[in-house]
């Protein structure tokens, strides 16, 4: 027997969320980007064994992602933009969860909801970075070649340029709308996606 529920969470329940970014990102000040990088891997480490519901195995899916935009020598993004994925990624770094994730199935909620506000803020990169795989993986299997093992290819350098400028301009222009189900984002977690490092996969 399976048991569906909904979520709806107001604008005040979002600002509890956003408070606890806030002072997570005051606490990381002045620390290493490699520790919010490294503590978002290891939550992906300890949720890869363990029975999650779909809606939090797909946002987890999605943490792994942005993880990966900073960690894929293809991508090098720019330092700039490397910040703006960082400040979404310090909040995972704080051990004081609301709900610790050692509790079983719902360990992981929060973490879940405040991924969903981190692929919200960081729609436009996330877009750039999913074209970016897509490409790549084309282009090498066009190439014969294993995406894999390309890392910074020549042949990379000019769809990636066009791409990071696309997001910036997306970004300057305002806020996206985000992924929700209406999107197709989170409707399934049976797909197939083109090669980007991951630490944690969902299907």
């Amino acid at each position: 027997m399976t048991l569906s529920l909904s979520i709806e969470l107001s604008d005040a329940d979002l600002e509890h969320f956003r408070k606890a970014q806030r002072a997570a990102a005051e606490k990381a000040q002045g620390q290493p980007a490699e520790q919010a990088i490294e503590a978002a891997a290891r939550l992906l480490k300890d949720a890869r064994d363990a029975q999650l519901p779909d809606f939090v195995a797909q946002r987890l899916d999605r943490l792994d992602g942005l993880v990966a935009m900073l960690t894929d020598e293809g991508w090098a993004l720019p330092e700039d933009d490397r910040r703006n994925v960082l400040a979404a990624l310090v909040y995972f770094a704080d051990p004081a969860d609301a709900i610790p994730d050692s509790v079983p199935v719902l360990g992981y909620l929060d973490d879940a909801i405040m991924i969903e506000l981190c692929v919200r803020d960081l729609q436009h990169e996330i877009e750039a970075y999913d074209d970016f795989c897509e490409f790549r993986a084309a282009e090498a299997g066009r190439r014969g070649e294993d995406p894999a093992t390309i890392g910074r290819a020549d042949w990379l350098a000019p769809r990636r340029e066009e791409l990071i400028s696309r997001m910036r301009g997306r970004r300057e222009r305002g806020p996206g709308v985000g992924y929700g189900d209406s999107s197709g984002y989170g409707v399934t977690r049976t797909y197939t996606r083109p090669w980007r490092p991951s630490v944690f996969r969902v299907g």
